[in-house]
């Protein structure tokens, strides 16, 4: 089934509203997936990022996709391959850090809604002509981090972001309370060592902080 991508960005919009932060996982061991996912939905945050940067990635969503509540994505999507990967995996949408035609054309042809990256006005614009308005500022400190989010929106105010790349629990309140920012992605929520030792409750603690960030005054 072929997506516009109006619709796309409709749907990857609706996923960031449901929690302000998304959490971004880099999993190298499957076997952590499913309770990883229960402890970060149970949290509060409902909407997860899987990173195909491991061996171990694919069979993470696999595992979470099945977790009752979760949104299980797929993340650093770079080429076709990458698409219809996460897309058999279980992945019902996907968050790349650019955008390229074909990586577009990938995602539109399988049906997968798409986050794509942008950093600069030129990158938003071109997503915009092509039908996108809910995009990822990344990488957001590196590449301006509020200022530079707050200066894109005055003249670009029909697109919305979700910045990743740098995100904290100090920081988010103020990507959070600027208008054309929904969420926000962020991997101190699932701290390797903590998945490694198994550390659930302490990770679902992580995410109920996390869940109930809200704009700085």
């Amino acid at each position: 089934m072929t997506l516009s991508p109006k619709d796309a960005s409709r749907q990857t919009r609706a996923l960031c509203e449901l929690a302000p932060i998304v959490p971004v996982l880099v999993i190298n061991d499957a076997a952590a997936a499913r309770p990883l996912a229960e402890a970060l939905v149970a949290g509060g945050l409902p909407v997860l990022e899987v990173t195909l940067r491991t061996p171990a990635a694919l069979d993470a969503i696999r595992a979470m996709a099945q977790v009752r509540g979760g949104h299980v994505g797929a993340g650093t999507l770079v080429t076709p391959d990458d698409v219809r990967a996460a897309k058999a995996a279980g992945a019902t949408f996907g968050v790349a850090p650019g955008a390229t035609e074909k990586l577009l054309a990938a995602c539109e042809a399988e049906g997968l809604p798409l986050l794509p990256g942008a950093a600069t006005a030129s990158e938003a614009m071109a997503l915009l002509e092509r039908g996108y308005d809910m995009l990822k500022f990344f990488p957001a400190e590196a590449s301006g981090g509020v200022a530079a989010l707050k200066a894109i929106g005055a003249p670009l105010p029909q697109i919305s972001f979700c910045p990743t790349g740098g995100i904290n629990p100090d920081n988010a309140p103020s990507y959070l309370s600027l208008s054309n920012v929904v969420c926000a992605g962020g991997s101190w929520v699932a701290p390797e060592a903590l998945v490694a030792m198994g550390k659930w409750d302490e990770i679902e603690e992580l995410a109920r902080e996390a869940a109930k960030l809200r704009a700085a005054p």
